[in-house]
This record gives structure tokens, sequence and C-alpha cells, in this order.
């Protein structure tokens, strides 16, 4: 079987990649599941956050590769892919775009409705490609685009292996937005919620919410965190040194600094002596959280405040502005996305074609890009998949 472009993975960057080359082309769209798109499918809680609403600019300054992607976003906007689909979508907080159904399966449905001209086949793995761009022995491209993902939710097909079916350089590959494993066993208290709270590792501090869960923190605070302290470390999925160990810390009550609640502490505890300081502590932490922080900070919860020394006193406040936790592990089942990946040194922004390999093009995930949650890495799908199929169909000279 011979073929202009082959698209290697169904997912979001391949399906826009095969939309945008497919008129007056043979096009074919290889997926080793038996259906499209598996993890478009689970975003945003099976409601898919599709992309994030921002200006493109604003958009742009949330990644570190806001440079490279300036071309593929400009060139498929958020006006270009609402114009894919037969219904409206809805904005919810800082941006996020869903349809309007909440229902991802409608999205993958109105993606497929544009694909009419491609040849898909799936179920089929592709394990190994020619220099001559000839598939499994079977099939002949001229042109191949790349859109295999990464390697987080390997049940949607994503495999290690996908990054060696060509020779190019890579990054090293890591775990983004990703739940957090503690060394400290939290099963007692998973289930509650710290409201407004900030996350810090080192330098770095994300404002959001944590929730504690049985085998440690997520939330949006800490997905977001995740990828920061990813990136810092040392370690490659693919050559297993993964093992670490590092600490993150949780203020609390951001909204008050340190003196602020030094001084409130003061004026309180002398107007408010005989106060437990379990039942004082309800203004500032979820009640099933309070005896447990009381415990982590070694304070009686059963203690006056009139009764608590000046030594005890600041180890509160301590506790408040930067409750630490030793992380021992990403939650590799739940990491949302991978980062690193095709070292985007080595691939030009403005085609989205290999500066190595002449015909050859990546998408999506596979590419060493990134973004917060929220809908920015959905967008980098669908944009990059959509300038690599034009570049590839040579429609955009």
């Amino acid at each position: 079987m011979e073929y202009d472009i082959a698209v290697i993975g169904g997912g979001p960057a391949g399906i826009t990649a095969s939309i945008a080359c497919s008129t007056d082309l043979d096009v074919v769209l290889l997926e080793k599941n038996p259906s499209l798109a598996k993890k478009l499918l689970l975003t945003g809680g099976g409601r898919c956050n599709i992309t994030n609403n921002k200006p493109p600019k604003k958009l742009l300054s949330h990644y570190d590769s806001k440079n490279f992607l300036k071309t593929s976003f400009y060139t498929f906007t958020n006006d270009d892919l609402h114009s894919l689909f037969e219904f409206d979508f809805i904005e919810e907080n800082n941006n996020r775009i869903f349809p309007e159904s909440e229902k991802s399966v409608d999205v993958l449905k109105g993606l497929e409705k544009h694909l009419k001209d491609v040849d898909i086949l799936l179920n089929y793995e592709v394990k190994e490609i020619k220099d001559n761009f000839i598939i499994n022995n079977e099939i002949k491209a001229d042109k191949i685009i790349m859109a295999t993902g990464g390697v987080t939710y390997p049940q949607t097909g994503c495999d290690k292996s996908n990054y060696f079916l060509v020779k190019h350089p890579l990054t090293d590959i890591k775990y983004g937005l990703s739940p957090l494993i503690t060394k400290e066993d939290l099963s007692s208290i998973a289930g509650i919620t710290l409201h407004n709270v900030a996350v810090s590792y080192k330098k770095n501090k994300i404002d959001g919410d944590v929730l504690i869960s049985h085998s440690g923190l997520t939330g949006p605070g800490i997905i977001d965190l995740s990828s920061i302290i990813s990136k810092d470390l040392k370690y490659n999925i693919l050559d297993g040194t993964e093992n670490f160990s590092f600490k993150i810390a949780i203020d609390l009550t951001p909204d008050y600094s340190y003196e602020e609640l030094k001084s409130k502490f003061s004026e309180d505890f002398q107007k408010k002596g005989t106060t437990l300081v379990k039942n004082y502590l309800k203004k500032f932490l979820a009640k099933g959280f309070i005896e447990y922080f009381l415990n982590k900070s070694s304070i009686d919860p059963n203690i006056q405040l009139n009764k608590i020394n000046k030594k005890s006193r600041n180890r509160l406040i301590e506790s408040l502005k930067r409750l630490t936790f030793e992380i021992t592990a990403f939650n590799e089942k739940l990491a949302k996305v991978t980062v690193g990946g095709i070292d985007i040194k080595n691939v030009n922004p403005k085609t989205m074609e290999s500066k190595i390999i002449p015909n050859l093009y990546f998408a999506g995930e596979i590419l060493d890009l990134d973004g917060p949650t929220g809908g920015y890495n959905l967008k980098i799908a669908f944009s990059t998949g959509y300038l690599a199929g034009l570049s590839a169909s040579n429609k955009i000279f």
C-alpha cells in the first residue's frame, strides 16, 4: 500500500494532522487501539477540557517553549478549532473550554466527521519504520507524521518503544502533571481538601487547592507543581533512573504573612485564652485536618491558647506557613502528560518537520513540549498537529 502521507497515532495531534492534509492526497492514519483518541476521552474527567481560551499571546506565556509554539498557535487558533465542530462550547474558570454537552465523546465524533477522506487502520501497531519510509514492510509513504504521544496512560497505547521508531535525539523522559506519593501514610486523612493554599518546591510556588489521597497529595496545586519538580530532577523513565526523594511545603495561610500571623496570634491568644487550640484553628484549617496538623506540629490539640508557650506558638505559625512533606515518587499511573521527548532543537517550529530527516514531521506529546493543567496540553496537540499536516501537504507554501 502506498500513500502520500502516513500519520502514526490516532490521538488529537494525529487526527488534526490527518484533517489538515487529507484533501486531494492519499493519507493513512495508523492507530494501535481498536478506536481513536482513547486518551482524549479521558481528559477533564471525561468532559474534555479541549483548550484554554486566553488570547494567543497570554496563552503562550504559560509555556517554557513559547517561541517554538508561536507559529503553530497562530496557524491553528482556538477559533479554527471551534470551527471544526457543529456544537457550542462553554467557558469555565481560568478560561477552560469544554463542549456544551460536557461529553468528550462528542468532541471525538466531531473530529471524526472530517476524516472521511482518510484511510484509518485501527488495531495497527507500527513496529518498524525503515529509512525509505516503509512501515512494517507493507505501507510505503512519501512523508510521515509522528503523533504517537508520550508514556503516560499506557492503557491508551502510549509506549516507550514509540520513541525509537525513528532515530532522533531525545531529551530525558519524565512524568508531568502527576499526583505525588508521600513517605508518610496519609490514609487516615484521605479525602480532605486544603482550599486556597500555596504549594512550593525550592523557589517555585503554585497557588491552588490540595487534595489528600490514600497514597499522597494531589489537586490543582500539586499537579501543576509536579511538572516543575520533574524538570528539576535528574532522572529518565527510559533508563529506569527514578529513585529520588525531595520535599515540598504547603503554606496553609497564604493570605497572612508570617508577621501578620504572629501579631494575630499574640492578640487572639490573650483575648481567647481559654479556647482550645483545636477549636481556634477552625478559622484557618479544614475541620478534619486540624488534629493531624497539631500532631505533626507536636502540639496538644486540647491545650488552651493561654497555656501555649512562645516557642510552641512560633512552631505553630511556622507549620501554618510551611508544612513540609517528603515525596518519594510521582504517581506514574495518574500522570497526565509526559515531560520531555523529541528534542525540539531538531524540529523546525514553522513546519514541524525534522531538521535531521527530511519529510519526517512530529506533533503533540511525542515532542518535548508541555504546559500546565487547564486545556494547555490539548492546545499543543491540536495546533502542532494541524501545522504538521499543513506542512506535510505543502499547503502553507
